[in-house]
């Protein structure tokens, strides 16, 4: 079997080292601006974009794109964003049933991650370490709904300004929370839908209450994956406090590629960690 392991570019995955991997880009819209979310992308030009935009949003990969990627392969895994918060599972599972009508020994499985950013890192690194071991698709496929189970996604956001202008949270609550310095954690439910947890001002408070959360959810020193826009100092202080309390966790940190730095904001962070 030739495996393949694609993903829309919210995963802020860029490569894995067997080169199985493919990304889909999404788009990132400031007015009448459209900023493709790939390596060529300047996100720091695209914030500065998006700070004097009176309306931004996101578009998704259109089926073509996607099918492009499957050429090659016979035993594919896509992972997408949040079907609650993008089209891009739909786009791709559209393109997936018109590809096996067209290749009907095709192997495709579509994954609505039900997060992003780090969380879907997490379900990347699972696929490709189950091909490495010499699975068979369907066991891959089988064994991936079961981990799915065990991850969880954490996001601390000083803005929501983009949130505000795409119409995801009132402009209001937004202005609110700027002006008050408030750090809004949040999480992805069982569905897929952003929830959110609490507020918190101090970053003695910020820090403490991501470890609390963890904690209550599960978590006992599994993997992690800190993502950040801008932020790495943020991002280095929770990979410390984690390996304090866990010496033996595996905390990774990346940047935000532009899809999540759109909804995340200049300093958010986002955190995808293992259960037990």
């Amino acid at each position: 079997m030739t495996f393949r392991i694609i993903s829309d570019s919210s995963s802020d995955v860029r490569n894995l080292d067997n080169k199985l991997y493919k990304q889909v880009p999404l788009t990132i819209i400031a007015d009448d601006v459209e900023y493709k979310d790939n390596q060529e992308l300047d996100i720091k030009k695209m914030q500065m974009s998006l700070s004097n935009a009176k309306n931004s949003g996101t578009s998704c990969p259109n089926i073509d794109e996607w099918m492009t990627t499957f050429e090659g392969a016979d035993s594919i895994f896509v992972v997408t964003i949040t079907s609650q918060l993008s089209g891009s599972y739909s786009s791709a599972v559209q393109a997936a049933e018109i590809f096996k009508e067209k290749n009907p020994n095709i192997n495709i499985k579509v994954i609505d991650s039900k997060s992003t950013g780090p969380e879907m890192g997490l379900i990347i690194e699972k696929l490709d370490q189950m091909i490495e071991e010499g699975l068979s698709f369907q066991e891959i496929a089988d064994n991936i709904t079961e981990y799915q189970k065990k991850t969880r996604l954490l996001a601390a956001l000083s803005s929501l300004d983009n949130m505000a202008k795409n119409g995801r949270v009132n402009s209001a609550i937004a202005k609110c929370a700027k002006l008050l310095n408030i750090k809004i954690i949040i999480t992805a439910s069982s569905e897929g839908k952003l929830e959110l947890i609490t507020k918190v001002r101090s970053q003695k408070k910020f820090l403490n209450t991501l470890l609390e959360q963890m904690n209550s959810n599960g978590y006992s020193g599994g993997k992690v994956k800190v993502n950040h826009v801008n932020n790495p100092i943020l991002a280095e202080s929770i990979q410390s406090l984690i390996n304090q309390n866990y010496p033996q966790a595996i905390v990774e940190i990346t940047p935000c590629q532009g899809l999540c730095s759109y909804y995340a904001e200049d300093g958010g962070i986002l955190i995808g960690y293992e259960l037990k």
